[in-house]
Parts: structure tokens; C-alpha cells; sequence
């Protein structure tokens, strides 16, 4: 059951969204695009009113931490200490008190002195000199770190904060993450794919889970979610049962999916029993795992980074929200460190997840835009059904 709401939460604006189910609910991207060369936007989309202007509620309207939980059948500890890191570009100067009003909305642990669960750092791994205020990019980090702590509740949350949206940036954000000890590393964001990313080094770091969201415009590849060393989490439309027990999933129609076009598959991936399916041949498929994404179907996210003039409780998807939820399903497993390649944990048991094999996000002729029985790319191999899959 929520708690009541902070009184600091009373002067939200109440908007109306216009009724309609996971494809008739009107949403915008978090970072409009495209992306020039050699950055990339995040992959978030927001819940907005027929006139395009975010919605905003006094008090949650999207789904939290029990809904979330319970469908996907997760612990509600990890089993040992686990620092998901959150790797985004530019400040959030609300964070930490927006992730406090978020956890005291739903009952979760504070991070206070007395329990510092979280920290901010810069992406040289210092704790002050942040980079510029971004209001797009505030709210994305904004659902990366509550949804983290969302899933994980005993989880230490890091934030790096890149100096702009750069590739270059972002991947100098991850080695410091993964300097200071993160056990995963959750990136919501992408560009386009670049004949260069193959000489990219900063998403192998063997026994972190590294996730990347696949991306929130149909069909086509990504990156870094193309890079063979991260786990590539695609999107769905999650509908929930009788006490929040999951009822189904199928592809969101905006999450990414696609063969890379410059880096090749892993063994364990190219030796799935349908691969031939995927016309990808040699080269790496998008995506390994998914989750909740359609912006209808979204989380609840509180942000006090005033965004598009509105502050308060959003409903946000995108695979922006995927990406740190799988993060936290890995923390909740503690596996990570025992695999080289920790997105090799779900192709060896596969029937650890729900498999999701209805909907599309484009047009092909392979598995690689439309959900199938086994592998798929919208969804790869499905979507947590408990921890036995990470």
C-alpha cells in the first residue's frame, strides 16, 4: 500500500490524458532528435496530454515498485552487496531529494547519512563540478535512478554524470562507473551505429552487467546496445492480472531491434536453435532480454527538475525504463561477476523468462521486428520471470 504523499507533492498540476490503451495514449520523447554524429538522445518518452504538453499528477499515476516486482516475480533483497551504477549525461540538481519523495511515497529506504544509498559523481568520479542542468535529460535520470531503487531497495544506487551526450563522454562515464565498483551499469540512451564503435572498449568490463537500451523508434539498430559486451534490452507493453501478477506482454511498438552492421555475434548468442530466423548471420542481434517500456504502461516518476514548465509525478517509458530495471533484476541475482559476458546468463536458461511472441515495431521478414516463439528482436529472449535467467 502507498504511504501518503509528501506535502511538498501537493502543488502538482493536475492534467488530463486522454483515455485510451498502450496504443492510444499520447507520449513525446524525453530528448527529441535526432542525434548528430557521435552522441546519442535518451531513450525516454513521457505520458502527455492531447496537446502535447506532459502530464502531471499530484500523486503517482504509472506503475511503482510492487507492480513491477510482483509481475516480474522478483526477490525484494539481493543477496549480497551490489552498486548498480546509472550512467547518464548532464545534472539533475534534484536527484537525491526527488529519489527521497519517490521512496517515501512508496515505503522505500531513504538514502540519508545514516544510510547512504546513494552518491552522485561526475564523470571523472568527483563528487561536485557537475556538468550543466539539463531539463530532458534530468527527467531520464530521474526514472534510471528511482526504478533502480525501485527493484533493488537494498542495492547502493551511483550516478555518473557524463558532460555532455557525447559518445565519447558517456563512455568515459562507464569506465568510471566501473572503476568505482559497480556490479551493473545501466545506460539509457543511443546513436546511430558508426563504422568506428568496433574500437569502442569502455562497455567491456567482464563480470559487470552492463545494460543498453535498444532504442525507441521501431525497428533499427543501435548503439551501444549493438555492442556485444552489454546486455541489449529491448521493450514491451506489460499488462498486469489480479494483484499486480503478470497477464502478458507483447512488443512495444517503438522499442529498437535489428541486426549490427558492423559487430559480430558471440557464440552463444548465433548458436540459438532459431537464429537462422533472424537473418543476421555472423553479426550481433538486438536484443538479449526486454521489459516494460510502452509509455502507457509506464512507471511513475517523480522529478522536481522542472520539465517543458512541469514538475512532480510523470508517467514515463521508453527502453529507458527497461534498462535499469534489468540492472536491477542482475543486482537482485548477484550472478554477474561469474560471467564474462553476463548477458550469456539468460541464453543458458532461457525458459527462466516469459517469452513474448505477439506484436511488432516494424516491417521485416525475419523474428528480428515482430515477438516469436524463442528468440526475437524486439524482445530477445524474453522478459524476467524471477532471477533464474540473470
Amino acid at each position: 500500500m502507498r504511504k501518503p504523499l509528501l506535502s511538498a507533492l501537493a502543488g502538482a498540476v493536475m492534467l488530463v490524458v486522454p483515455a485510451g490503451a498502450s496504443a492510444g495514449q499520447s507520449h513525446r520523447p524525453v530528448c527529441p532528435g535526432p542525434a548528430h554524429a557521435g552522441a546519442a538522445l535518451c531513450h525516454a518518452h513521457v505520458v502527455t496530454d492531447a496537446r502535447g504538453t506532459p502530464h502531471v499528477t499530484p500523486a503517482p499515476a504509472g506503475y511503482g515498485p510492487a507492480q513491477f516486482r510482483t509481475a516480474y516475480n522478483l526477490p525484494g533483497a539481493a543477496p549480497s552487496a551490489q552498486t548498480i551504477a546509472i550512467v547518464d549525461a548532464y545534472d539533475s540538481p534534484t536527484v537525491a531529494s526527488d529519489l527521497n519523495a519517490y521512496s517515501s511515497a512508496y515505503g522505500l529506504p531513504q538514502c540519508t547519512s545514516a544510510n547512504p544509498c546513494f552518491k552522485k559523481v561526475n564523470q571523472n568520479g568527483v563528487a561536485g563540478s557537475y556538468p550543466r542542468k539539463d531539463a530532458g535529460w534530468g527527467l531520464e535520470i530521474a526514472l534510471d535512478v528511482e526504478i533502480a531503487h525501485a527493484i533493488c531497495p537494498n542495492c547502493k544506487i551511483l550516478l555518473v554524470e557524463a558532460s555532455s551526450n557525447s559518445l565519447s563522454n558517456l563512455a568515459a562515464a562507464v569506465n568510471t562507473a566501473a572503476r568505482l565498483g559497480a556490479t551493473q551499469i545501466s545506460n539509457s540512451y543511443g546513436g546511430g551505429e558508426y563504422s568506428g564503435e568496433s574500437g569502442v572498449t569502455a562497455y567491456n568490463h567482464p563480470g559487470i552487467a552492463i545494460t543498453a537500451s535498444s532504442g525507441d523508434s521501431g525497428y533499427g539498430s543501435s548503439f551501444p546496445a549493438a555492442d556485444p559486451h552489454v546486455v541489449a534490452v529491448g521493450g514491451t507493453t506489460l499488462t498486469l492480472g489480479a494483484g499486480d501478477a503478470w497477464a502478458g506482454e507483447s512488443v512495444w511498438s517503438g522499442a529498437g531491434s535489428g541486426c549490427s552492421s558492423y559487430l559480430a555475434a558471440q557464440t552463444w548468442q548465433s548458436s540459438l536453435s532459431n537464429w537462422s530466423l533472424t537473418g543476421c548471420g555472423t553479426k550481433r542481434g538486438i536484443a538479449d532480454v526486454a521489459a516494460d517500456a510502452d509509455p502507457a504502461t509506464g512507471a511513475a516518476v517523480y522529478d522536481t527538475t522542472t520539465y517543458q514548465g512541469r514538475s512532480g509525478w510523470f508517467k514515463v517509458g521508453g527502453t529507458s525504463l527497461s534498462s535499469p530495471l534489468i540492472a536491477g533484476v542482475y543486482a537482485l541475482a548477484g550472478n554477474a561477476a561469474s560471467a564474462s559476458y553476463p548477458a550469456s546468463l539468460a541464453y543458458a536458461n532461457p525458459a527462466a523468462l516469459h517469452d513474448v511472441t505477439s506484436g511488432s515495431n516494424g516491417s521485416c521478414t525475419t523474428v528480428m521486428c515482430k515477438g516469436a516463439a524463442g528468440y526475437d528482436g524486439p524482445t530477445g529472449l524474453g522478459t524476467p520471470n524471477g532471477v533464474g535467467g540473470f
